[in-house]
């Protein structure tokens, strides 16, 4: 029973759970939607809930000019979320073919500390972004007057390949795709050999109609009167 537990194990370890969730929520942050089970779906949403809360609140108290509350809570988001720096989708590309050096070089300071903001610095290209920054500039700034319901779940039909787990998307509201730029679902395969086999019917059916029709039509009538060497009463009269 699970009475009085609302977490779910995943089959993981705490240390597993938690981390796995974090990256999720990364992810979720970087890009508007993942795909995933259902189960981790369901345990990510919760989580990203309350972060982007925790960034809505962080923009009221900086607009409010409250140092120490804002403070408090961009701590906060930072123990729960951690960091990850995001390269920008124009510069990714040009990224991965990059040196080890120079990564480190788009990502971090002299001093080590990591770019936050994004913006090019110095002869750079591009640098990285913080995903809190990003949480709190981008993502926080469109709910601030939403009191809550950042997120959405929604179930696919299809399942993975492997182990047929039920499959659904997280997207955060406000990111999903506009209906004239949804394109047609694509056909799976069963669906493709059903229509296949259901040509190849019809096609036999009509190929098997038009012999039929062949074999039962009459032999044509000629309009030229018969001669009376054909006719043989002609020939008894005479």
């Amino acid at each position: 029973m699970r009475h009085r537990i609302k977490l779910r194990k995943l089959n993981r370890t705490s240390e597993h759970k938690l981390a796995l969730r974090r990256n999720m929520a990364q992810d979720l942050f970087e890009h508007g939607q993942i795909t995933t089970t259902v189960p981790k779906a369901k345990n990510l949403r919760p989580f990203a809930e309350r972060l982007v809360a925790l960034a809505v609140k962080y923009r009221k108290f900086n607009s409010d000019s409250d140092q120490a509350g804002a403070l408090r809570v961009r701590r906060a988001i930072h123990s729960m979320l951690s960091d990850r720096s995001i390269i920008p989708s124009e510069h990714r590309s040009t990224y991965e073919g990059l040196s080890d050096a120079a990564r480190r070089k788009s990502l971090r300071m002299a001093s080590g500390r990591r770019y936050r903001t994004g913006e090019p610095k110095g002869r750079l290209d591009f640098t990285g972004e913080s995903v809190t920054h990003r949480l709190i500039e981008t993502i926080a700034s469109k709910y601030e007057d939403r009191p809550g319901g950042y997120t959405r779940l929604i179930h696919l039909a299809k399942r993975r390949v492997g182990d047929n787990s039920a499959l659904a998307i997280v997207q955060l509201v406000g990111d999903e795709e506009a209906p004239t730029s949804l394109t047609k679902p694509q056909r799976s395969s069963r669906r493709r050999r059903a229509d296949s086999r259901y040509a190849m019917a019809i096609k036999a059916a009509k190929s098997w109609a038009a012999k039929g029709s062949k074999k039962s039509a009459p032999a044509p009538v000629s309009d030229e009167p018969e001669s009376d060497s054909a006719n043989p009463e002609a020939e008894s009269s005479e």
